[in-house]
């Protein structure tokens, strides 16, 4: 079963220095039919003026991913920790028992354009950690590459959650297939671009939630840019 989530129907509040679109209820955005979907519980699509960002705040028992689709996004955090996020680069924060950060575009004057993703841990009260990795998504198109898993498999970020989230750049014709395990579902993201699964057309923004099905296929109508979370 394959159920739409189309890009015009999120939540969506506008700031002035942030414009963000909501997948799942968030802030002042609520939706009762849409809170989460198995451990997926946010995919905020944000863009952040340049100079702007959002001040030191905190955060518990929360798997936290950054995805930079243009620009930089500047992150600084309680454990010490210091970076830049970049297109390609993959950013996972667990804040555990409690972690504080603050996240700034660190262009004076471009844009950052990114999504943000939550996922509820599989265990509570953990250690707070931190991880970043370049993925060189751009240098491979057509791939899924796995970015994010509880095991660490394949140079993985790992994440406290029985999740495997995979990213993949598209050129207009790539063609991509990823099979479902038993008891297994899936959300697939379109960060940018146009694509089709299973002959389902789906532009960007879209996301979709999927169960009971084993084979997924994916083609790109245009460039594209997706991700596909694997989910118990």
């Amino acid at each position: 079963m394959l159920t739409i989530r189309k890009a015009e129907d999120r939540g969506h509040a506008n700031h002035g220095w942030l414009d963000s679109y909501h997948t799942f209820s968030f802030a002042n955005y609520y939706d009762p039919k849409h809170m989460e979907f198995r451990a997926l519980r946010v995919i905020n699509e944000d863009r952040v003026i340049g100079g702007a960002g959002f001040g030191t705040h905190g955060h518990r028992d929360m798997e936290i991913i950054t995805y930079v689709l243009e620009g930089s996004l500047e992150h600084k955090d309680s454990l010490g920790t210091g970076s830049v996020i970049q297109p390609g680069d993959v950013q996972r924060m667990s804040a555990g028992t409690g972690i504080r950060h603050s996240e700034f575009n660190h262009s004076e004057t471009e844009s950052v354009h990114f999504l943000q993703i939550w996922l509820l841990p599989k265990t509570e009260g953990i250690r707070p950690s931190y991880e970043q990795r370049n993925f060189e998504l751009a240098n491979s198109p057509g791939k899924l590459r796995l970015v994010a898993a509880p095991d660490a498999r394949e140079g993985a970020l790992t994440v406290h959650q029985d999740v495997d989230l995979y990213a993949a750049v598209l050129e207009p014709g790539d063609r991509i297939s990823h099979t479902l395990q038993p008891q297994r579902h899936a959300w697939i993201q379109v960060a940018r671009g146009a694509v089709t699964l299973n002959g389902l057309p789906l532009d960007k923004g879209d996301g979709v939630a999927i169960s009971d099905e084993t084979n997924l296929v994916i083609e790109a109508t245009t460039d594209a840019e997706i991700l596909l979370f694997d989910m118990a």
